[in-house]
C-alpha cells in the first residue's frame, strides 16, 4: 500500500469513529503512514540548541548539586572559620572576627547567584521532559493505532478462514451427502 493511501486511510478510520486529529495526532498519522519511528531523543534534540548560557547553567547547578561542591564547600567554611577565630586571633588581627558578618554577606552573594542559575536549569529540564512526555505520547498513540491496526489483520484473517473452514464444511458435507445418495441407491 502507498505511503499516502495509508495515511488516508488512517485519517479516514479516525473520522469514522468520531476522532478528529490535533496537531500531534496528524504527525503521527504522519509516520504511521510512512512507517517513520516516533521515538526521538529529547535530551539530543534540545542539546543542539543551548545557548552558552544554557550549558553554563546547567553545569553550574550540577556542580552546585554535588558532593563535591558540599565537601569544597564545608572545606572553604572551616578553614575560613579556623583562619579568623585561631591563626588570626593570635597572630594577627581577623579580618572577618566572630560572628563572621563578612562570611554571611559572601554566603548571601552566593545564594542570590546559585538560586536563579539552578532555576534556570530546572526550568529547562522541565522543558525537556515536557518533550520527552510529548514524544512518549506519539511512541503511546502510535503503537496504540499499530495495536489496534494488528487488531483489524487478524479479525479479518480470522473471518477469511472462518469463511474458509464453512466452504470446506460445506464441501464435506456434499460430499457426504453424494455418498450417501451413492450408497443408497445401490442397496
Amino acid at each position: 500500500m502507498h505511503t499516502h493511501n495509508r495515511i488516508e486511510l488512517l485519517r479516514n478510520e479516525l473520522m469514522q469513529i468520531g476522532v478528529h486529529a490535533d496537531d500531534t495526532e496528524q504527525r503521527i498519522i504522519e509516520r504511521l503512514g510512512q512507517q517513520q519511528r516516533s521515538n526521538r531523543n529529547a535530551n539530543l534534540r534540545l542539546a543542539d540548541n543551548l545557548t552558552f548560557g544554557e550549558r553554563l547553567a546547567d553545569r553550574v547547578a550540577m556542580f552546585g548539586g554535588s558532593w563535591t561542591f558540599i565537601l569544597i564547600f564545608l572545606v572553604l567554611l572551616f578553614s575560613w572559620i579556623g583562619l579568623n577565630t585561631i591563626v588570626l586571633l593570635k597572630w594577627a588581627k581577623p579580618f572577618d572576627p566572630y560572628p563572621y558578618i563578612f562570611l554571611n554577606l559572601i554566603l548571601s552573594m552566593l545564594a542570590a547567584l546559585q538560586a536563579p542559575v539552578i532555576m534556570m536549569s530546572q526550568n529547562r529540564h522541565a522543558a525537556k521532559d515536557r518533550v520527552a512526555a510529548g514524544n512518549d505520547y506519539e511512541v503511546n498513540s502510535k503503537a496504540e493505532q499499530e495495536i489496534l491496526s494488528l487488531h483489524q489483520k487478524i479479525d479479518n484473517l480470522r473471518e477469511q478462514q472462518w469463511a474458509e473452514l464453512v466452504a470446506m464444511q460445506q464441501q464435506q458435507i456434499k460430499l457426504l451427502t453424494t455418498l450417501l445418495e451413492t450408497k443408497v441407491l445401490s442397496h
